[in-house]
């Protein structure tokens, strides 16, 4: 059994290591010494160290390295019962070829082939790319068990071929799907002879004959199975992306994955079908600066939300939505922290403003993720001028301003404090009586509208309680926010205690650690009554930290008392709100006398130092006049 795997460089390859593994006596060795000296050995070590094979030994002259490994007893038994399950269990995710060696020992009349036995092994362990025959002692297709293995790392068939159900797998249609986009030059829905012939020569060099055009339309008009009458694969315009995706199907049947994959490298994808990390460019930021969206970029967002919102009733559908990533590799918004993020429509869609968004998020939490899936759809020019990096929010306090457009409000506060609802109240869900704990951070993110049409994007990050005091162990945990809230239940002074202990548990991490942030206090379940002493309690706070009074608000009634638009007006302006701690001060109070004392130092000095040369012009004139 032949292990393939190769180096991690997506396309084309530096190098592939073979891993030849198997039984003792199963002729591993002799079919190494063999294939590279092209002479059955009379006498073989139990293992061979790593072999190289000269680099023109195939045609894609791609270096391979044989590596002989140890075997344990018994056969083609233990293939499904040790070595397969073996590799599952060890988590070795490379394709696997299975060599059956010594053919020249195979009883003549023992008519039942390697198909046969391996069949129902092929079926249970998809990993196995393919089977092969051999003898090292007959010099029987030794070549070829290594170009096979080699082939099974340049061009796998598991990413691309569903073998089971014999039909392209979603990755490979979605690529194909973008690179048929690219190349339908005039966007009508079909490859022209011209398009067609600019494919072939961008993919494989050369250009198709006239000839060779008519038969490739001619083998997808007659071969495309169940094709209907309004798209049987070509129509008067040219190949339609059915009839490519045919192709492409055909080719892989046919065990020419080399085509395939020499497309798919050609548009910059990997053995995974994603574009390769070469080509999305990575952002460098400082930890306190944040990614946002061009206005270009959100331009063209709105464009796409037009296109695809075909009765332009500003609800983008679910299906209206995969549509938009059916060119890419799936749909970036199916897991946390995007899933269900935004506000959604009466019909389950999302609105214009609820789509940018869900960008407006990603690209703030990982813009080469975001600047990826731009390229995906069919962003226009360069991709990585579509973010922009925000002026760093340590020179925006000293500014008294921040010129963001996305502001990233963390939203802390005790159990059972409301502050679930009232992230869940600021993208439209209703709200329930049934508590249900907070035990994983989650997003909100909505647009906020400010007085003079100005619209700002606002994303929520609840923490959980339990999760306060692992986030405060990095030193950068707060460089990221612009806004802290804390939530508390008016109606439980417990509540309170623990919300202030939380705030002057940031406030002293910000202070610590030069990461300062503005901070708002929100009075939830204002609809109960409040604790005793809740007034004088939070003033005192509220003027010992020097910020703003608690905001009441009822997430129950429904009364956000305008919060969020609050929380924006506050971020807007980083220099206010920042609670100040008793150590805090403290340490202000000794910084301004160390300060003032040496300011006393340095004036005195100077006067010293003007006296000294006052005396010496005075003494030099002394002498000049003696």
């Amino acid at each position: 059994m032949a292990k393939a795997a190769a180096a991690a460089n997506p396309g084309v390859k530096s190098g592939v290591r073979i891993v030849v593994a198997g039984d003792r006596g199963t002729g591993k060795s002799s079919l190494i010494v063999t294939a590279i000296s092209d002479t059955f050995p009379s006498s073989v070590p139990p293992v061979l160290p790593p072999t190289r094979m000269p680099d023109d030994f195939y045609p894609d002259r791609v270096p391979i390295t044989i590596i002989d490994t140890s075997s344990k007893p018994e056969t083609l038994d233990r293939l499904s019962t040790f070595w397969l399950p073996e590799l599952r269990q060890l988590e070795v995710k490379v394709p696997v070829i299975v060599v059956g060696c010594k053919l020249d020992l195979r009883d003549e009349n023992q008519q039942v082939s390697l198909e046969q036995v391996m069949s129902p092994i092929m079926q249970q362990f998809r990993e196995i790319e393919t089977c092969i025959e051999c003898s090292a002692f007959k010099h029987i297709q030794i070549p070829e068990v290594f170009y096979y293995a080699q082939k099974a790392v340049l061009h796998p068939t598991g990413p691309l071929f569903d073998q089971e159900s014999q039909t392209l797998k979603p990755r490979c249609v979605r690529a194909l799907k973008r690179i048929f986009i690219l190349c339908d030059l005039d966007r009508d829905g079909a490859l022209s002879d011209a398009e067609l012939n600019e494919f072939q020569v961008k993919c494989f060099n050369a250009p198709l004959q006239p000839s060779e055009i008519v038969g490739v339309k001619k083998v997808v008009e007659e071969k495309l199975p169940g094709g209907g009458v309004n798209d049987r694969g070509v129509n008067e315009r040219g190949l339609t992306l059915t009839g490519f995706l045919f192709l492409h199907a055909l080719f892989i049947e046919k065990g020419r994955l080399e085509t395939t994959w020499t497309v798919l490298r050609k548009f910059g994808y990997n053995n995974d079908i994603k574009l390769a990390d070469e080509i999305i460019p990575s952002f460098k930021r400082a930890p306190d600066q944040s990614a946002e969206l061009t206005s270009e970029a959100v331009e063209y967002l709105r464009n796409i939300y037009e296109l695809f919102d075909s009765d332009n009733d500003n609800n983008l559908r679910p299906a209206e939505l995969e549509d938009i990533f059916s060119t890419a590799p799936e749909s970036p918004w199916e897991e946390p922290p995007y899933k269900d993020a935004a506000e959604k429509t009466a019909l389950s869609g999302l609105s214009v403003n609820a789509f940018l968004s869900e960008w407006a998020l990603m690209t703030l939490l990982d813009p080469s993720r975001a600047v990826e899936n731009l390229i995906y759809i069919g962003y226009p020019g360069d991709a990585a001028a579509a973010v922009r990096l925000t002026r760093r929010r340590r020179l925006d306090r000293k500014k008294q301003q921040s010129d963001r457009n996305v502001f990233h409000c963390f939203v802390f506060g005790p159990k059972k404090s409301g502050k679930s609802a009232l992230v869940n109240s600021f993208i439209g869900r209703p709200f329930y009586d049934n508590y249900a704990p907070t035990t994983e951070e989650s997003y909100a993110v909505h647009v906020v509208d400010l007085p003079g049409g100005i619209k700002k994007t606002l994303v929520l990050r609840e923490i959980p309680e339990d999760g306060v005091k692992k986030l405060l162990l990095n030193k950068e945990s707060l460089a990221p926010c612009d806004i802290a809230v804390f939530v508390y239940d008016s109606s439980d002074q417990s509540s309170w205690k623990r919300a202030t202990e939380l705030l002057v548990e940031v406030a002293s991490h910000g202070e610590d650690t030069g990461y300062e942030v503005p901070c708002l206090i929100v009075a939830a379940k204002d609809d109960l009554n409040s604790f005793p002493m809740a007034i004088q309690e939070s003033t005192r706070v509220s003027q010992d930290m020097g910020i703003e009074a608690p905001v009441p608000i009822s997430s129950k009634m429904g009364d956000a008392n305008n919060v969020f638009r609050r929380i924006v007006t506050a971020a807007e302006h980083p220099h206010l709100s920042i609670p100040e701690t008793e150590a805090g001060r403290s340490r202000k109070q000794y910084n301004r006398l160390v300060n003032r004392s040496l300011m006393f130092v340095s004036v005195g000095a100077a006067v010293a130092i003007v006296g000294l040369a006052a005396y010496r012009v005075y003494a030099a004139r002394k002498n000049s006049s003696g």
